[in-house]
């Protein structure tokens, strides 16, 4: 791949999935070469990707927003505390009782 852009690195990507999802049977003589160039333009997309990734967390943290970007190693923590969880909610038996008292038969 001699183009070494994003765009066109997506590009190549885009057209060889779209080739792969239309064909009815897999043309296994083109498989090694639509596989080859698929990798290549990934690896130019993931290099670009964790460039730009990298920029903004330099440029956020310059601006102290730096904790806007969440680490893709660490989940964000989700709790539940008492005052936040919802009230008791209807069980499926209870919901199902009370739609009895509309059905009509």
């Amino acid at each position: 791949m001699t183009e070494r852009s994003f765009r066109a690195a997506y590009g190549v990507l885009q057209k060889h999935a779209q080739t792969l999802r239309e064909q009815a049977e897999p043309n296994i003589d083109d498989l090694l070469t639509i596989v080859t160039e698929s990798v290549a333009a990934y690896n130019v997309c993931k290099v670009r990707n964790d460039v730009v990734e990298a920029a903004l967390k330099v440029a956020l943290d310059s601006a102290g927003v730096g904790a806007a970007v969440p680490s893709a190693t660490a989940p964000p923590k989700c709790t539940l505390t008492p005052a936040a969880a919802p009230a008791a909610a209807p069980t499926l038996l209870s919901t199902v009782d009370d739609m009895d008292e509309d059905i009509p038969f």
